[in-house]
C-alpha cells in the first residue's frame, strides 16, 4: 500500500477562540506558524470498483450483497450450570484495538467460563485467537496505560478485582502477549469494578481510571453483610501519578452498568455519568475547576435500569445526543407481550408522567440549558431486552445510525420460556434524514444469538463499519459490512510525546461539502465494551472533504486543510513539538 507522509504547522488554538464554521477561506489565512506541528500520514485504502453499470462514486473490496455477512468466530461465553440465574445472564464485553501496530484491528472477547482470547487480525477475515486468561473476565478496555505507544489491555472480573496486562511489543522485539503472561494489579486501583472508562479527567497528560461496582452481584457472592461492611464498592476515580493510582470514592454504592465521559455543561470539562440497573438513579459528576466531583441529576427523565449509554450528533446540528437503552419489548405482538408478561408485571410503566425513571430507551437532546428525552420523536423507545447500543454510519451518508443487541436468559423470570431464554432479534436502525431512525431489516444484523458486548470498526481495511458482538451461550459473530454505500475517511490520532498517547477525550470535527460531522474518541461504549480509538467518518458519494478539525484533549485545536485529500483514505495525525520538516513520499506499510 502506497503511502504519503506530510509534516506541516497548523492553527494551535485556544478551543475558545476556534469557529464551528470553517471555510476555504478561514483555512488558507490561518496562521502557520503556531505550536504545535503535526506528521499527517495518508494511507489510500485498497478499494475496488463496483461492478459494471454502479452508481460513480460507490466502491467496494468484497462482493456487495446490500447488507452484512456473518463470519462466526471459535469463542462462546459459557455458564457454570445448564439454566443460567440472574448476573450470569448479563454475560460479558469485548475490547477492539490494534494491539500490535501493524495497522488493523484486533480484538478481545472476554468469557465468563472458559479461555477469555485476544483475536490477531491476519487480514482477509482470518483471526489468530490467543488465550489470554482462562477465567472469569467482565468488561474490556485497551489503552495505553503507560505512555508507551502500545496498547495495553485492561478488564474487570465476575469478581470485581481489577486486572491489567502489559504490552511488551516494544521491548526488543518481543511479543506483545504470551499465553502465560500473569494479569497484574495496577498499584493503588483496589476498589470493586464492573464497569470501566478511561480518560485524562485532570488535564495533565496521562490517563485516569473510572470503574462502577455492580452492587446486585456482589450482594450475592459475598453477602449483604459482608457488602455493606467493605469500602471497596461503588464509584470509584483514580488519578494517574505516574503509574500509581490515588483513589476519589464518589459513590458508596452502585449498579453501574455503564460509564460514559462527556462535557454535560459545557465548561470543557469531561464529567462522569454513571448508568445504573434496576430503580438506582443514574448520576452524573460534574468535574470542578479544584479537581472535586459534583453530583448531579441533569435529566428530567431516565431509564430505570440503564444497560449502556452511547453519544453522538445524530442531527449534524453540532451538539451531542445521548442514548440509554433499557429493557422493553420492541413490538406490541401478543406473542412476544405473552412472553415478556412476567417482568412487564413487576416494573413500572414506559411513561415519564409516572415518575423520573421509565422502562424505556432515552434519547437525551439538548435545548438550551435543559435536556429533554426525544426517544419517541425519533422512534426508538422500545428496542427490546437491550445489552451494548452504539451510534455509527452504518450506510455511510454522512448520518449516525442505531445498532443494539438483545436477549436475557434467566431461569428466575423467563421459566416459562424454552432454555429460560427470551429469544430477540438485535435491532439496526438506519437514521432517516437527521430527524428519525427507521428499522433497518435489509441489513441482515437481526441475530437471536443473545447479545452482550458490541462494538464496531472496521475489520477488512475497506473503509466502512463492522460488528463484533460477544454473546452468551453463543459463538461470538463478526458481521461484515457488504452495504457498499457512500464513502469515508478514517482518522488516528496519536500524541507521542503524552501519557495519553490516543489522545482519548479528544473531539474531531470533518468539515464537508454536505456538512460538519463530529466524533469524540472513547476508551469504551455501551456495555462492557471497549472502542477503537480509530474513528469513522461516513459520506455520501458526491460529498467532498473541506478540512479536519482536532480537538485535542488539553484544548490545543488543530485545523488541517485536506482538500487534496480524496476520501476512502486512512489518515494518521501525529502530534508533536516544534520543528521544521520536508514532506516526502514514501513506500512504507500501515501506520
Amino acid at each position: 500500500m502506497r503511502t504519503f507522509f506530510l509534516t506541516l504547522f497548523v492553527a494551535a488554538l485556544l478551543l475558545s477562540g476556534c469557529s464551528a464554521g470553517l471555510t476555504y477561506e478561514s483555512l488558507s489565512h490561518a496562521p502557520s506558524s503556531l505550536q504545535p506541528s503535526v506528521r499527517l500520514q495518508i494511507n489510500p485504502l485498497p478499494l475496488t470498483p463496483r461492478s459494471e453499470g454502479a452508481a460513480q462514486g460507490d466502491v467496494q473490496s468484497r462482493p456487495c450483497t446490500g447488507s452484512f455477512v456473518e463470519h462466526q468466530l471459535p469463542h462462546l461465553t459459557g455458564t457454570a450450570f445448564e439454566r443460567v440465574t440472574y448476573f450470569t445472564s448479563n454475560g460479558a464485553g469485548l475490547a477492539i484495538g490494534d494491539l500490535d501496530n501493524d495497522g488493523d484491528e484486533d480484538f478481545v472477547l472476554a468469557n465468563l467460563l472458559g479461555p477469555n482470547q485476544i483475536f490477531w487480525n491476519e487480514g482477509n477475515w482470518q483471526f489468530r485467537p490467543q488465550l489470554l486468561l482462562d477465567g472469569s473476565l467482565r468488561g474490556v478496555a485497551l489503552v495505553d496505560v503507560d505512555g508507551d505507544g502500545w496498547l495495553d489491555i485492561t478488564a474487570t472480573s465476575r469478581s470485581g478485582i481489577f486486572l491489567y496486562w502489559r504490552n511488551r511489543g516494544g521491548e526488543d522485539s518481543a511479543p506483545p502477549f504470551t499465553t502465560e503472561q500473569e494479569p497484574a494489579r495496577l498499584q493503588g486501583v483496589d476498589g470493586f469494578a464492573y464497569s470501566l472508562q478511561w480518560g485524562d479527567l485532570d488535564a495533565d497528560g496521562d490517563l485516569d481510571l473510572v470503574t462502577a461496582s455492580y452492587d446486585a452481584s456482589l450482594e450475592k457472592q459475598i453477602g449483604r453483610r459482608a457488602l455493606d461492611a467493605t469500602d471497596q464498592n461503588g464509584v470509584f476515580v483514580y488519578k494517574n501519578n505516574n503509574g500509581s493510582f490515588s483513589p476519589t470514592r464518589l459513590a458508596s454504592r452502585a449498579q453501574g452498568l455503564a460509564l460514559h465521559l462527556q462535557d454535560l455543561n459545557g465548561d470543557r470539562r469531561p464529567d462522569i455519568l454513571v448508568g445504573n440497573d434496576f430503580d438506582v438513579r443514574d448520576v452524573a459528576y460534574l468535574g470542578q475547576r479544584n479537581g472535586s466531583w459534583l453530583a448531579t441529576e441533569p435529566f428530567a427523565a431516565t431509564t430505570f435500569s440503564t444497560m449502556s449509554f452511547a453519544s453522538g450528533d445524530i442531527d449534524n446540528d453540532g451538539r451531542w445526543e445521548l442514548f440509554a437503552a433499557d429493557m422493553h419489548p420492541y413490538s406490541e405482538e401478543p406473542e412476544i407481550l405473552s412472553q415478556w408478561l412476567p417482568v412487564m408485571q413487576t416494573m413500572p410503566p414506559p411513561s415519564p408522567e409516572d415518575g423520573p425513571q421509565v422502562m424505556a430507551n432515552v434519547l437525551q437532546q439538548q435545548q438550551g440549558d435543559a435536556w429533554s428525552d426525544r426517544a419517541e420523536a425519533w422512534r426508538i423507545p422500545f428496542s427490546g431486552w437491550s445489552w451494548s447500543a452504539q451510534f455509527g454510519d452504518i450506510d455511510q451518508d454522512g448520518l449516525l445510525d442505531l445498532y443494539v443487541v438483545n436477549g436475557m436468559t434467566a431461569m428466575e423470570i423467563f421459566r416459562h420460556l424454552p432454555g429460560d431464554e427470551l429469544v430477540e432479534e438485535n435491532q439496526a436502525y438506519r437514521n432517516d434524514g437527521g430527524n428519525r431512525f427507521t428499522p433497518a431489516p435489509e441489513w441482515k444484523l437481526n441475530s437471536t444469538a443473545g447479545g452482550r458486548g458490541m462494538s464496531m470498526a472496521d475489520f477488512d481495511g475497506d473503509g466502512d463499519l463492522d460488528v463484533l458482538i460477544n454473546n452468551l451461550r453463543s459463538p461470538s459473530q463478526l458481521f461484515e459490512n457488504q452495504l457498499c454505500s457512500g464513502q469515508s475517511l478514517l482518522v488516528d490520532l496519536r500524541h507521542p510525546e503524552s501519557g495519553n498517547t490516543r489522545a482519548l477525550g479528544a473531539e474531531l470535527l470533518l468539515h464537508t461539502s454536505s456538512g460538519i460531522l463530529r466524533r469524540t474518541v472513547q476508551a469504551t461504549g455501551g456495555y462492557l465494551s471497549g472502542r477503537s480509538a480509530r474513528q469513522h467518518f461516513g459520506m455520501p458519494p458526491d460529498s467532498s472533504i473541506i478540512a479536519l478539525e482536532v480537538r485535542w484533549p488539553d484544548r490545543v485545536v488543530t485545523l488541517i486543510d485536506v482538500r487534496l485529500l480524496q476520501p476512502n483514505s486512512l489518515l494518521t495525525v501525529t502530534r508533536g513539538s516544534s520543528g521544521t520538516e520536508q514532506a516526502t513520499p514514501s513506500d512504507a506499510g500501515p501506520p
